[in-house]
């Protein structure tokens, strides 16, 4: 899990602390009130002359004695509480810290192979430019001219999903992108595969399997981690995947995708390393709400299916995230190899 996710957590068991050590104080309040009360009608009754009065004046104490029991035992249940609580903030903090130190280390190694890869991209684009210069006329390239053409047969989209531990609405954007292209003009072009509980073997399966245009994520991530199920039935930790083994696995099949979509928290940087192989990646830029990463997916895939670029599609969702008065719009990113137009690239190529 990311430290986004182990800072919420803590948050959360933090409050529960907060109110439990309130409920504390206030049996404990209670409890002392009521045996004040019992010492004093006890008095009262050992000063009464009269029996009748001294006998409801020991009534009065037992009651009051009974009820202070009462409060010290439910005192002593929130007690225990706490304890509980304070031991699960201690194991949530010391997860934190290591999920921090984790991603910093993630961000100095794709930090690194940033400049690395720029490097080499300034050199393959100077050869690039003297090449050209020596032909008779400039090189116009198209991405519908780079690409595995998807006319002849239908889009493939790979659908993966992992919450493990539950706290993601995985089936609903299954759902929601299920009914946006059963809705859309050119449904028939597109066939879905999709795998709500994804485990690192579903996903290495599917690949030659299914052949996908599309590998379309959604979970938990971090800037170089991807959290996978694993095959258990409980809740349970994600599968930790790393960016790198994940590009490697899509680089290795001969029918390579042609976008990978990563519907995660922080996915963003892992686009670098992924245009080194497909030629569009799109990532979340920081941590997105649940709600804006449904409505994203589900607008981008509708728009697929009616004919739209691969860039129309990505900005009319980002403009659905907005219209409907969510906040995230601004963080799905889209990332492209060199030389191929991301306008001009259509996924979806009706017939004529």
């Amino acid at each position: 899990m990311n430290s986004n996710y182990y800072r919420n957590q803590l948050g959360r068991k933090n409050k529960a602390r907060a109110d439990a050590e309130k409920k504390v104080g206030e049996y404990r309040k209670k409890e002392a009130d009521r045996r004040g009360k019992a010492a004093k009608e006890r008095t009262a009754a050992a000063k009464a002359k009269s029996a009748t009065t001294r006998s409801s004046k020991l009534r009065n104490a037992q009651r009051h004695e009974s009820e202070a029991n009462k409060a010290g035992r439910e005192a002593g249940t929130w007690s225990a509480r706490v304890a509980k609580l304070s031991k699960e903030a201690a194991d949530l903090s010391a997860k934190l810290a290591k999920a921090e130190q984790a991603e910093r280390s993630a961000a100095e190694e794709i930090r690194q192979r940033e400049q690395q890869q720029a490097e080499r991209r300034v050199a393959a684009e100077q050869a690039q430019i003297e090449s050209r210069l020596s032909t008779a006329e400039g090189q116009v390239r198209t991405v519908l001219k780079e690409l595995r053409a998807p006319k002849p047969e239908k889009l493939r989209v790979l659908l993966l999903g992992a919450a493990s531990d539950g706290d993601l609405r995985i089936g609903r954007e299954q759902q929601r992108i299920r009914a946006a292209v059963q809705s859309a003009t050119h449904r028939d072009l597109i066939e879905l595969d999709a795998h709500p509980a994804a485990t690192a073997d579903v996903f290495l399966d599917a690949l030659p399997r299914f052949r996908p245009h599309i590998v379309h994520f959604s979970g938990h991530s971090a800037q170089d981690l991807l959290f996978f199920e694993k095959d258990e039935d409980d809740f349970h930790d994600g599968a930790e995947v790393g960016a790198g083994a994940f590009a490697q696995a899509i680089a290795a099949v001969d029918d390579k995708p042609l976008l990978v979509l990563l519907n995660s928290c922080n996915s963003a940087p892992q686009t670098a390393n992924l245009i080194d192989t497909v030629p569009f990646a799109i990532g979340m830029s920081d941590t997105i709400g649940d709600v804006d990463a449904i409505t994203y997916a589900a607008r981008f895939y509708a728009a697929v299916a009616e004919g739209q670029s691969v860039q129309g599609a990505h900005q009319l969702s980002r403009a659905a995230i907005a219209m409907n008065g969510l906040f995230d719009h601004d963080l799905p990113t889209l990332a492209c190899a060199p030389d191929v137009d991301p306008g001009a690239a259509k996924l979806v190529s009706p017939p004529a």
